[in-house]
């Protein structure tokens, strides 16, 4: 497969399958799947970043027994719309995974999901700090696979 529009991929996802949101951080990656109707996004997990090799396998581990047959991966574009380096590392790395295994992938613009959640956490959810560390990658990858289920609702 290859890069896809939102849309295309969303018309390529078989029913009763998942996709699965991605916030690629340097140390983390935050994971969110949707539901097999592809309404709800749910965080799921956060995986320690170490090699790539490493990072791919853990992926498609997860990817396989969730029955996720796309990948919606956060794009961090800069708020002035610009693509930085943050940008480049994330197309580079989904470019690397497609080499590895056979799925669709998206970007969503993720511009201000993390401080978006951050917010929430620490508003709605009267969070601590130590425990928002725990759960702000995988929330913030549930915010940005629900803006792209959001978009194709």
């Amino acid at each position: 497969m290859s890069i896809r529009t939102l849309h295309e991929l969303k018309a390529e996802t078989p029913l009763g399958t998942c996709l699965m949101g991605l916030d690629l951080g340097s140390k983390t990656i935050g994971l969110a799947i949707s539901d097999p109707a592809g309404i709800i996004a749910s965080p799921l997990e956060t995986i320690k970043r170490q090699k790539f090799t490493e990072d791919a396998q853990a992926l498609i581990k997860i990817i396989n027994a969730r029955n996720v047959t796309g990948l919606v991966f956060g794009l961090p574009v800069s708020m002035d719309g610009m693509e930085g380096s943050r940008c480049q590392s994330t197309r580079q790395f989904a470019a690397n995974f497609l080499e590895r295994c056979e799925i669709g992938i998206a970007f969503w613009d993720e511009r201000l999901s993390t401080s978006a959640v951050e917010k929430f956490l620490i508003r709605e959810a009267d969070m601590t700090r130590k425990r928002r560390g725990e759960v702000i990658d995988k929330m913030a990858a549930a915010y940005i696979l629900q803006g792209a289920l959001d978009l194709l609702a």
